[in-house]
């Protein structure tokens, strides 16, 4: 993805939306990018427009929602690593959609029933809001390199900006629980054992690690 540390660095969460349509090109670009990653990562992934009713449940009232009358529905065949394969591809979105001038938020629980359509032996892992942000959303507090990775002085530079980037992914509840240690070239990703949707910001993670260091320098462990 080009750019890729630019849409990183100015993506946040957004919960309050303009009431505002998605253009047809706009929506044309990011249904093309959704097609592309679905064969990629063995996915189900669709984009749901001018849909007001999945956010104005009282859950989503809950969650501080405003004018959400788009979203993302992260879908896929069940399997043990579906929610990493939701949170890498997902977060792929979400990056081009903040390159269309889109805002979103990766949303678990407070929405009510979306209009994807689920398929037997598929299930619906996730949602992300979508659409004009009344605002560009905030920076939010970050952990130091240390406290997530065996960052040294002598690390290569790949792995210095692929941990500045993962530092800069979004959690479930801001909750950074996971872990990245290079051994060569070789990069283990990890998760903690205690949390809300960590196998998804695992996901979403490595996804923001492989964009700031470069697929091609290195290889998960």
């Amino acid at each position: 993805m080009e750019n890729a540390m630019e849409w990183i660095r100015a993506r946040h969460s957004v919960r309050q939306y303009l009431d505002k349509p998605i253009p047809e090109a706009v929506r044309e670009a990011l249904d093309a990018y959704a097609r592309e990653l679905n064969a990629a990562g063995g996915l189900n992934m669709q984009v749901i427009y001018d849909e007001p009713e999945c956010f104005s449940a009282r859950m989503a009232r809950y969650g501080r929602f405003e004018n959400a009358k788009n979203y993302i529905a992260l879908v896929g065949k069940k399997a043990p690593d579906l929610e990493e394969r939701c949170g890498f591809y997902g977060e792929m979105l979400v990056l081009k959609a903040q390159s269309l001038g889109l805002n979103t938020c990766w949303v678990a629980l407070t929405h009510g029933r979306s209009r994807a359509v689920v398929g037997a032996g598929e299930r619906e892992v996730i949602l992300i809001s979508l659409g004009y942000g009344k605002t560009q959303g905030i920076p939010r507090r970050s952990k130091a390199a240390s406290e997530v990775s065996n960052l040294a002085g002598d690390s290569p530079e790949w792995f210095k900006r692929g941990v500045e980037a993962a530092l800069l992914a979004p959690t479930a509840v801001n909750q950074q629980r996971f872990r990245l240690e290079r051994d060569g070239d070789r990069v283990a990703a990890k998760t903690g054992r205690i949390g809300t949707q960590l196998k998804v910001d695992l996901g979403i993670v490595k996804c923001h690690f492989e964009l700031g260091a470069g697929r091609e320098n290195f290889r998960w462990a």
